[in-house]
Parts: C-alpha cells; structure tokens; sequence
C-alpha cells in the first residue's frame, strides 16, 4: 500500500515541477489509499490557487482510491505519533493513517524527513 502526501498530490494536480516524478506512480497504482485529511487539504488548496471545478476533478481522483475516514484508532494513535515525532495533528493523522495500514507515505514534507516508513523526496 501507499499513500501519497498532499504535497505530492498538489504537485501532480497543479502541474508542478515534481508533477512527471508522481506520475507514472499514481496513474499505475491499484495499492493507493487516501487518507480523508489528505482529500480536505488537496480539496482546499486547488480550489484556492484554480476554482472549484478543478478542485472537484482532483477529488474526484482521489476518490477513484479507497478513501480511509478518520476513526478512533487514527485520532489516538496521531496524537502518540505527534508527540513523538513533533508532528502537526493533518500529519500525525496521515502518518498514523499510513502505520496503521502498513502502507509507504510518499511525501516532500521535511517534517517526515528520516521517519521509518517513509519515502522522502526534495522539493524540486
């Protein structure tokens, strides 16, 4: 399994510069998993930097993928994963949603930078 961090979904979505490095991943994928708080941030940034349509075709997208709804085992282990890790609560989220699952978090946030589990890329 593999979850792709919503840095790397902006990415894809907005036609960034790291856009061709996520690509073949996501479009030859069957083993990706959404978090929800990944949706509402994606949702949220596209729709601010292009209109609602364009942030309604990422979602839909993102939607095309199982997407894994914050229940309470998420939200307690976040919070041990935060405080380890001094995470923000979206990342301890994601981070616990991606543990939990035993999937691989894709990501360009420095803030999982060296964490087990994790496959870290520069931004470009």
């Amino acid at each position: 399994m593999v979850i792709f961090d919503s840095s790397c979904w902006l990415e894809y979505f907005l036609d960034e510069k790291s856009a061709d490095q996520y690509a073949p991943s996501i479009e030859n994928n069957g083993e990706i998993i959404v978090p929800a708080i990944v949706l509402h941030e994606v949702f949220k940034v596209v729709m601010r930097a292009r209109n609602e349509d364009s942030a309604l075709a990422a979602a839909g997208v993102l939607q095309q993928f199982p997407v894994i709804p914050v229940d309470e085992n998420i939200a307690m282990y976040s919070v041990k994963l935060g405080q380890e890790h001094s995470l923000a609560m979206a990342d301890s989220m994601i981070l616990a949603t991606a543990q939990i699952h035993h999937a691989t978090l894709w990501t360009q946030d420095a803030d999982f930078r060296n964490l087990p589990g994790v496959k870290y890329f520069e931004k470009a």
